[in-house]
C-alpha cells in the first residue's frame, strides 16, 4: 500500500518535471539564456566605407540584414539590441543632425531597443542636441529608448541654469530620455542604463553638460534598480572605453567601473573604438566591444548560472562587409536621406553637390591615421595640413577686423580629428568629408572651420612638445604639419623630447626664433582642446594664442572670433579645404580628373621620430626641464657620494678606536 503511494508520487514528480522542461519559458536555464546584439561608435556611417587597402566595411543596410538574421535565428528567446553611443558625427549624414536626426531615426528603423549618448552627440553643443531630439520626436519614426545617467544639463534652479538647459530638458522629455529603462523580452527583464566617462567628457569641451563621476553614478543607478525593479540582467551602455594598450583592459575606465560596482552583468564599452575578440571578465562583469563605424555586429549570449553569476554562453563579432547583402528597405531609406543632405547642406558648396561627385583620383592608397598607431610621420597628415595652407591662400577673405589674412607660416592637424583615409582610386566628396567630419562651426553648420591665430616661437615649440610628450598620454594630440619640420627623440627628457624644430620656407629652413610671431592655422577643435592639454600636463605646458598684433587672445574657449571666413563670408571648413585641395591637383593622365601627386604616396619627412642615447642627441637644444632633471641627477649622485664618504669615514673611525682599545 505504502509502496504504491510512493510510486504514484514519483510518477507525478516525473510528469511535473517533464512538463516544466517542455516549455522554455518555464525552464530555468532556458529562461535565463539571452542574446545581446550590440554596436557602438557608428559615427553616422550609414553607408559602407573603405579602408586604405580598399576593403569595404559597414553600412546600415548590411547591418540590418545581420540584425534580422540573428533575431530570426533566436526567435522565441530573449534578444535585445543596444548601442553604446557616438551613433552620430562622422559622415555627411550628420550635417543635418540638428534638423533631421537621421542617425537616431536610423537606429529606430533597425529596431534598436536602447542607446546612450557618446561625446560626439554633443558636438553641436547643447542647443544642437536639443534640436536633434525634437526633430527626431517630430518625425514620428520609431526611436530607441535613450538612457544617460551622469551627463545631464544644469538642473533648474542652479546658478548655471540657462535657456539652453531648459530647451535640453524639454527635448529630453519629448523623446523620453531616462537614466535607466527596463525592457522585457520573452519574459526576461533587462535593466539598461547609460554612462559617459571622464575622457569622453574631456573630448566634449563645449557640451555644457554636468558630469557626475561615472563610478558613483553607476553605483547609484544599480542601487536604484536593485531597490525598485525586478530584473534578470543589468546592462550598462558605457561610453567610457577600454584601453587597447592594455591587453587585460584593467586600466580602462570601464574596467574601473566593473571593479568598483557590483551588480552589473554586462558593459557594452564604447568611445575607445576598441575591438575585443573575447569578453573581459572583471568582478563578474563581462565587458565587450565590437569595433567602430559598424565594422562588426557584436553578439553576446549569456545566462544566469546556478551560483547567480552571469555565465558566458557564446561571443561573436559578425563582420559587416561585402559578403552581407544590403537590406532593400534600409537602402531605400538611406537614398532618401542622401537627397535630404544634398539639398540642405551640399547645395551650399559649388561643384560638390553630390555624395559621389569625384574630386580626384589616386594611384595609391593614403596611409591611415589613428590613435592605436605608433608615433611617426604620415603622408595623409601632410596632405591635410598642406590643404589648410592652400585653402587659406585661395579662399580666405578677411578677418573679424576686416583685414586680409597674413601668409600662413605653419598649419597643423591633430590625429583626433582625422577619421578616415583614402583608398586607391577615385576620391569623392563623401570620402573627403569623412576624413574631417567632426564638429560644428560658429555658424551652426556641420564641420569644424579653420582658425587663424599667432604664436611666438617659444609657444610654437611648446605646441610641438604636445606632440612629443603629451601625446604619450593623449594619442589624439599627435600632430602633423605643413611649413614646419621637427624631430622627436623618444629617449630625451619629458617636456623636451623635441630635439630639433625649424620653419620650412620655399628657399630653405630656418630655426624657430623664440621671439618671432608666427601665423598658424589649424582646426577649431584643436584650439578648444588646449585647456585639456594644460590640465593633462599639470600646468607645465601653457600656450598663449595671440592676435596679429601679438596680444594674448581672451576667449571663452570657443575661438569663434578667430574662425576663418571665405570671400563670400561663409566659414572655411576643414573638410572643404581638403576637398578643394584635392580638386586643385593637375590632371596628369589627361582623363579629366585631378590626380593626387606621387609625393603623398610616402611620408614627406615633416616629422622624424627616433631613439638615441648619444649625449649630443640627448642634450641638443635642451630646455629648462632637461637641465632641471640633470641638476636633480647630479644632486642625487652628490648625495650618494657624500653618504658613501660619511659611511667610509665612520668605519675608519671605528677601526682606529678598536686598535686603540686593544
Amino acid at each position: 500500500m505504502l509502496s504504491g503511494f510512493f510510486q504514484r508520487v514519483c510518477a507525478l514528480f516525473l510528469l511535473f518535471a517533464l512538463l516544466v522542461c517542455a516549455f522554455p519559458a518555464a525552464c530555468a536555464q532556458e529562461e535565463q539564456t539571452v542574446t545581446i546584439l550590440f554596436t557602438h561608435d557608428l559615427h553616422a556611417h550609414l553607408l559602407p566605407f573603405q579602408d586604405a587597402d580598399g576593403s569595404s566595411h559597414g553600412g546600415f543596410a548590411r547591418l540590418y540584414t545581420l540584425l534580422r538574421q540573428q533575431r530570426e535565428a533566436y526567435a522565441g528567446t530573449p534578444v535585445i539590441t543596444v548601442d553604446a553611443g557616438d551613433f552620430s558625427m562622422g559622415s555627411l549624414f550628420h550635417t543635418v543632425y540638428a534638423q533631421e536626426g537621421l542617425e537616431l531615426r536610423s537606429l529606430g528603423a533597425m529596431g534598436y531597443d536602447a542607446a546612450t549618448f557618446g561625446n560626439h552627440e554633443y558636438d553641436f553643443r547643447k542647443a544642437g542636441l536639443a534640436q536633434m531630439l525634437q526633430s527626431a520626436a517630430a518625425s514620428g519614426d520609431a526611436l530607441p529608448q535613450l538612457v544617460i545617467a551622469n551627463y545631464l544639463p544644469n538642473p533648474e534652479g542652479s546658478t548655471a541654469y540657462t535657456e539652453e538647459d531648459a530647451a535640453c530638458w524639454e527635448a529630453f522629455s519629448a523623446v523620453g530620455v531616462k537614466e535607466y529603462t527596463v525592457i522585457e523580452k520573452e519574459g526576461v527583464r533587462f535593466a539598461v542604463f547609460g554612462i559617459i566617462g571622464e575622457e569622453a567628457d574631456t573630448d566634449a569641451p563645449l557640451s555644457g553638460m554636468v558630469l557626475e563621476d561615472p563610478v558613483e553614478a553607476a553605483q547609484r543607478v544599480v542601487s536604484e534598480i536593485e531597490q525598485n525593479e525586478d530584473v534578470d540582467f543589468v546592462i550598462c551602455l558605457s561610453h567610457s572605453g577600454t584601453d587597447y594598450n592594455d591587453p587585460d583592459g584593467k586600466s580602462s575606465e570601464d574596467a574601473q567601473i566593473a571593479e568598483a560596482v557590483d551588480g552589473i552583468d554586462v558593459i557594452i564599452s564604447g568611445h575607445s573604438h576598441s575591438t575585443l575578440e573575447e569578453p573581459l571578465n572583471i568582478n563578474g562583469t563581462l565587458i565587450v566591444s565590437s569595433g567602430y563605424y559598424g565594422r562588426n555586429l557584436g553578439e553576446l549570449r549569456v545566462r544566469r548560472g546556478a551560483d547567480g553569476e552571469v555565465e558566458l554562453v557564446s561571443y561573436e563579432l559578425l563582420a559587416v562587409d561585402d559578403t552581407v547583402a544590403a537590406d532593400a528597405q534600409i537602402t531605400a531609406l538611406i537614398e532618401h536621406y542622401e537627397q535630404i543632405v544634398a539639398q540642405e547642406y551640399l547645395s551650399s558648396y559649388e561643384g560638390m553637390e553630390g555624395f559621389n561627385t569625384v574630386l580626384a583620383e589616386s594611384a595609391f592608397a593614403l596611409d591611415s591615421i589613428n590613435t592605436s598607431q605608433p608615433q611617426g610621420d604620415r603622408a595623409l597628415g601632410s596632405l591635410i595640413s598642406d590643404a589648410y595652407r592652400y585653402a587659406m591662400d585661395t579662399y580666405a577673405g578677411v578677418d573679424a577686423e576686416g583685414q586680409p589674412y597674413d601668409p600662413v607660416d605653419v598649419a597643423v592637424v591633430a590625429t583626433g580629428v582625422v577619421r578616415n583615409t583614402f583608398p586607391q582610386g577615385p576620391i569623392t566628396v563623401s570620402q573627403a568629408f569623412d576624413v574631417l567630419s567632426l564638429g560644428m562651426g560658429a555658424d551652426g553648420t556641420a564641420g569644424y572651420p579653420l582658425v587663424s591665430v599667432y604664436l611666438t616661437g617659444e609657444d610654437l615649440k611648446k605646441v610641438l612638445e604636445i606632440d612629443g610628450t603629451i601625446s604619450m598620454l593623449m594619442p589624439a594630440a599627435r600632430m602633423f604639419g605643413s611649413g614646419i619640420r621637427w624631430e622627436i627623440n623618444e629617449y630625451r627628457m619629458l617636456m623636451n623630447r623635441v630635439a630639433l624644430s625649424a620653419i620650412v620656407r620655399e628657399d630653405g629652413e630656418e630655426p624657430i626664433d623664440d621671439d618671432t610671431l608666427y601665423h598658424a592655422v589649424t582646426g577649431q577643435y584643436a584650439c578648444q582642446m588646449l585647456g585639456s592639454v594644460t590640465e593633462l600636463s599639470k600646468g607645465l605646458i601653457r600656450i598663449t594664442l595671440r592676435d596679429r598684433d601679438g596680444n594674448p587672445i581672451e576667449d571663452d574657449g570657443t575661438f569663434d572670433g578667430y574662425v576663418v571666413h571665405q570671400q563670400d563670408g561663409s566659414e572655411l571648413k576643414e573638410w572643404y579645404a581638403l576637398a578643394a585641395y584635392l580638386r586643385s591637383f593637375d590632371d596628369e593622365d589627361g582623363n579629366g580628373t585631378a590626380d593626387v601627386p606621387e609625393h603623398y604616396a610616402q611620408p614627406t619627412g615633416a616629422k622624424r621620430v627616433y631613439r638615441s642615447l648619444n649625449p649630443v642627441e640627448l642634450f641638443k637644444n635642451a630646455n629648462v626641464y632637461t637641465y632641471a632633471a640633470l641638476a636633480l641627477v647630479l644632486l642625487v649622485i652628490a648625495a650618494v657620494a657624500l653618504l658613501v664618504r660619511a659611511v667610509v669615514r665612520r668605519k675608519k673611525r671605528r677601526a682606529r678606536q678598536r686598535r686603540k682599545f686593544y
